[in-house]
C-alpha cells in the first residue's frame, strides 16, 4: 500500500503544482476563504461538504469505519508579497506560511487515494480548515462538527518549515509548538497639544514603556531552560504630528512551551501593562485575542510515522521544536494527533527567509514533499 499510494501521489503532482500556483495568486484571510474553498472543492475527486456554513471543507475517500483526518489550512495573512514570481499575490494578502502548498498537496493526496479507494486501510478524511491564522479558530468549527465526532481515529498535519533540512521529515514526540496567547493592549490617557505635554497624560509614552517592560518578562520571569517568547508586533496611536492622543494600542503574542509558565505569564502581562501605564497617569488594559494550547504529538503515532518514513527512504530530521503555534493543537485534545514538518533549508531556489516574510516562497517541489509526508502520516495513523 505504501508503494502504491506514493506512486499514485506522484501521478497527481503536476496537477498539484498547478493548483498551488492558482491558490498562491489570490490568498484570502481567515474566515473569508470563499474563492479558495471553491477552487479546492472543484479540484477534489469527491463532493466536499462545508462545516456549519463556513469555508471549512471536508472530503472523505476510502472505506468504512473511523478514518484518519489529514488537515491543511486555507487562509493567508496580511502581508504584501515581494517575491516577484509570475504567480505572486497582488491583493495585500499572502500565503507566507506555506498554506497554499499544504492545500495543493492534500488535494493531490486525496485524488491519489480516491484512485485506490478500494484498497485503502481506512477512510482518508481531508479537512481544509479555515482561519488557522486568525481568531476565531477554524479548528473549533472542525471539533464541533457532529459528523466528525465519531468518524476520526487520529488526526495528522504537515507543515513546511525553513528551519529543517530540505528533504527531511521532522516528527518528534511531545511538545513541538508552543501554547499561544494573542493580546491587545489599550492605554487610555488624556489628550492635548504636543507643545504642552505637561497638561496631558501621554498614552504613547506610556505604551512605549509598556512595550519595553513586556520584553523583559520572558527573560527575567521564566526559567531559562523553558522556551518562552513575547513579541509586540503592532502599534497604533495618534492622527497628527502635534496632537497627543487620548489612546494608544498594541498587539502582541506570548508563546510558552510549559503549561505552568503560560498561565503565570498571562497574569504578569496584565499586571505589567496596568502598573506601567498607571505610573504615567494612564489606564492600561489587556484583552485576549487568541488562546491556543501547546501542540503535543502523540508518542505512539509519532513512532509509527518515523518507522514508515524509514521504510519509504525519507530521512528524519534532527530533534526539533519551536515557539511557533498552530490551532492544530486543539485536534490533540480530541484525538491522537501529530504535526510533522517538511524541511525547506537548502531547497533549490529557496531564499532562506522565515515564515511570514514577504519573500517566503517554498519551491514547487515542496508540493510533492508535503503530499508524500501527508501520505506517510495517513498510513501510519491507519495502522494504529
Amino acid at each position: 500500500m505504501l508503494r502504491k499510494l506514493l506512486s499514485a501521489v506522484e501521478d497527481e503532482l503536476e496537477f498539484g503544482v498547478s493548483l498551488r500556483r492558482r491558490l498562491h495568486t489570490k490568498p484570502e484571510l481567515g474566515g473569508l476563504e470563499t474563492d479558495t474553498a471553491r477552487v479546492i472543492a472543484a479540484a477534489l475527486p469527491v463532493r466536499a461538504r462545508s462545516l456549519a456554513g463556513t469555508t471549512n471543507l471536508v472530503a472523505t475517500v476510502g472505506g468504512d469505519g473511523p478514518g484518519v483526518l489529514v488537515r491543511a489550512e486555507l487562509d493567508g495573512i496580511e502581508v504584501t508579497e515581494n517575491t516577484e514570481v509570475p504567480y505572486a499575490s497582488a491583493n495585500g494578502t499572502m500565503h507566507a506560511c506555506g498554506h497554499d502548498v499544504h492545500c495543493a498537496a492534500l488535494v493531490a493526496l486525496t485524488r491519489a487515494a480516491h484512485r485506490l479507494s478500494g484498497e485503502l486501510p481506512g477512510p482518508l478524511i481531508a479537512v481544509f480548515q479555515a482561519s488557522e491564522e486568525r481568531a476565531p479558530s477554524g479548528a473549533g468549527t472542525v471539533l464541533s462538527d457532529a459528523g466528525l465526532a465519531h468518524a476520526v481515529r487520529a488526526a495528522v498535519g504537515v507543515h513546511v518549515h525553513p528551519g529543517i533540512p530540505w528533504g527531511a521529515l521532522g516528527a518528534d514526540e511531545g511538545t513541538v509548538n508552543a501554547a499561544t496567547y494573542g493580546f491587545e493592549i489599550l492605554v487610555e490617557g488624556k489628550a492635548g497639544h504636543g507643545a504642552y505635554p505637561h497638561t496631558t497624560d501621554d498614552p504613547i509614552l506610556a505604551l512605549a514603556q509598556v512595550v519595553v517592560a513586556l520584553h523583559t518578562v520572558t527573560g527575567r520571569r521564566v526559567d531559562p531552560v523553558h522556551p518562552a517568547v513575547l513579541s509586540v508586533c503592532a502599534l497604533s496611536a495618534g492622527t497628527g504630528e502635534n496632537v497627543i492622543p487620548s489612546t494608544a494600542r498594541a498587539l502582541g503574542t506570548l508563546r510558552t512551551m510549559h503549561t505552568d509558565d503560560h498561565a503565570r505569564l498571562r497574569e504578569i502581562v496584565a499586571t505589567t501593562v496596568e502598573r506601567t501605564a498607571a505610573a504615567h497617569g494612564c489606564v492600561g488594559t489587556v484583552r485576549t485575542t487568541r488562546d491556543e494550547p501547546a501542540l503535543v504529538n502523540d508518542p505512539r503515532l509519532t513512532r509509527a510515522v518515523r518507522v514508515i518514513a524509514e521504510q519509504a527512504g525519507v530521512p528524519l530530521a534532527p530533534p526539533w521544536s519551536s515557539c511557533g503555534g498552530d490551532d492544530f493543537a486543539r485536534y490533540g485534545t480530541r484525538w491522537p494527533s501529530l504535526m510533522a514538518f517538511v524541511g525547506l533549508d537548502g531547497a533549490p531556489g529557496f531564499d532562506p527567509v522565515p515564515l511570514h516574510s514577504p519573500l517566503f516562497l517554498p519551491p514547487e517541489d515542496a508540493v510533492g514533499q508535503v503530499a508524500r509526508a501527508q501520505a506517510l502520516a495517513y498510513l501510519a495513523a491507519s495502522g494504529l
